[in-house]
Order: C-alpha cells, then structure tokens, then sequence
C-alpha cells in the first residue's frame, strides 16, 4: 500500500492508475470505515482512502485541535482491509493559500445537524470537492451514518454534473446497537453504556412507522422526553422522508434521526422505517424505556 503525502505524489499514483474507488475519512478509523473500504474493493478498481482532518467543518468551540490522530494504525487497518493507497495531505496542501472561494449548499444545510453546527456542511462541501478534483474518482463510498451529509454530498454531484458514482454503506453498529463513530472513544465507562439509548428510541419511532403511526410530533416528543429523563441534551429528533424533506401521512418511507449529547460527546445516528420492511412485530404498541 502507498502513502500518498502530497498531491504531487497523488498525481503520479494516479498517473499509474487513473481509474480508482475513493474512501474519503478523516481517520482514527473503526469497522465503519473498513467496511466501505471492503464494498468499494467489489467495484473491481483500486482503492484510495484520503485521511485529512478538515478544519473548514469545525466550529468554534467544537474538537479540531483533540480530533484522534491514528495515522499509524489507520493505515494498518486500511492495507489490511487491501486498500492500494492513502492520501495523507499536510494542512498546507489542501489549503496552500486561505480558502476565500466555498460551495454555498442548500437550504437543507441549515436544519437538523447543520442548526446546531452553522458553517459545518459548507466548509464538508467545499472538502469534499477539493478532494473529488484531486483525486478523480470513478465512484466514491459513504456511510449512511451521516445520513444528511451523504444526502448533500448526492446534491452537489448531480446538480454540479460530477462524473462520480456516490455509494452507501449502511451502519455499523457495536452489539448492543451504538453506531460505530470516532468520537466514541471520548465516552467514559458509564457513558459508553449509556449510549445505545439513542439508537434505541430512533428505532422505537421507526417500528412505528412501520405499523402505521403518523403522529409525527407526539412520537419525536416521546424520545426526547426519554432522552432528557437519562440525561441527554438533544438537539433534535426528527422524522423526514428520505430526502430529509417534512413527511406527510400518507408517505410509507422515513428515516428518523437524532442528534444528542452525553456529557461532552456529541452522538448521532438515524434508522430508515417504512412499511415494507420487517418492524418487528415484538412490539404491540410504543413503549419508551422509562
């Protein structure tokens, strides 16, 4: 496997290999991560993973400066899941000069995660398409768990005429149903167990979508009053349509997400509910864990 440190020597790479699968992450990878490696290996091309965190994406405040830095062991787990190539680029690479020209994303950017995190979509974007020009992928891999940064990323390749295939993996979750992200590991013990209750009250939303509950805003109340009782602070719970448009009742598919903190980790996370698929008939009716 390749380490790529400059765009210089991603030019070259390519020169070699003009066709690739591209995993864009910003490293300290888990099994989410891997697996996208392992279904981007199915397209029969080779594949380059990029590990660059972004600074344009982070607010004020919010973890740059103690994001995990596993360079080491990410690639570890990268040319074991047989990845050809990493794309490692120093900060001064990507942004050799301020970056004064963003891709302006659409409205939907500034609801759900992108109310509580202004500028964070815009600055993802604009990444994003630094590194598509870059490294010219023919399809590029995703995880669902961001389910609304995976939904603009689609947009801004139709609408910006992208020759990419953008593909989705679906969550990874740990046994007892936490979604698999980087920021987990700033979970304390007790927090960590504590966790999956988000996962939980979104998938209680979705059987009942699937049983044929509409009362969209008594079911969003109900998981938020469950997560306040634990401790959480929300920042949202919400039942969409796949296109993260407001449902109607007479739509069969959602997906409902959330957005929480437990102490100082923010988690989210988000299940697809419609009536074709298997609700788990376990549930009678909607019981919230007190």
């Amino acid at each position: 496997m390749q380490i790529l440190k400059s765009s210089a020597e991603l030019a070259l790479w390519k020169a070699a290999q003009p066709d690739c699968a591209f995993v864009p992450t910003m490293g300290n990878l888990h099994q989410g991560h891997i697996s996208l490696v392992e279904q981007a290996r199915l397209a029969g091309l080779p594949v380059l993973a990029s590990i660059f965190v972004n600074p344009l994406q982070f607010g004020a405040g919010e973890d740059f400066e103690r994001y995990p830095r596993t360079f080491e062991a990410d690639c570890e787990k990268l040319q074991a899941a047989g990845c050809a190539a990493v794309f490692a680029p120093a900060l001064e690479d990507m942004y050799p000069q301020p970056q004064t020209y963003f891709v302006e994303p659409p409205a939907m950017a500034s609801e759900l995660c992108g109310q509580f995190r202004p500028g964070h979509f815009r600055g993802m974007l604009t990444v994003v398409l630094k590194l598509f020009n870059l490294v010219e992928p023919r399809a590029a891999l995703f995880g669902k768990k961001d389910y609304q940064q995976l939904a603009l990323i689609r947009g801004m390749v139709e609408q910006l005429n992208l020759p990419i295939e953008i593909r989705a993996g679906g969550t990874v979750r740990a046994e007892d149903g936490l979604a698999l992200s980087s920021r987990n590991g700033y979970l304390s013990d007790a927090e960590r167990r504590e966790a999956p209750r988000l996962y939980q009250n979104l998938k209680l939303i979705a059987d009942a979508l699937a049983l044929g509950r509409r009362d969209f805003e008594e079911l969003e109340v109900q998981a938020l009053d469950a997560l306040y009782r634990h401790g959480w602070k929300v920042d949202y719970v919400s039942i969409r349509r796949p296109d993260l448009s407001l449902p109607a009742e007479t739509d069969a598919n959602f997906v409902v997400l959330g957005a929480a903190w437990l102490g100082r980790t923010r988690l989210i996370d988000n299940v697809e509910a419609g009536r074709d698929q298997d609700s788990g008939a376990r549930i009678q009716g909607l019981c919230f864990a007190p």
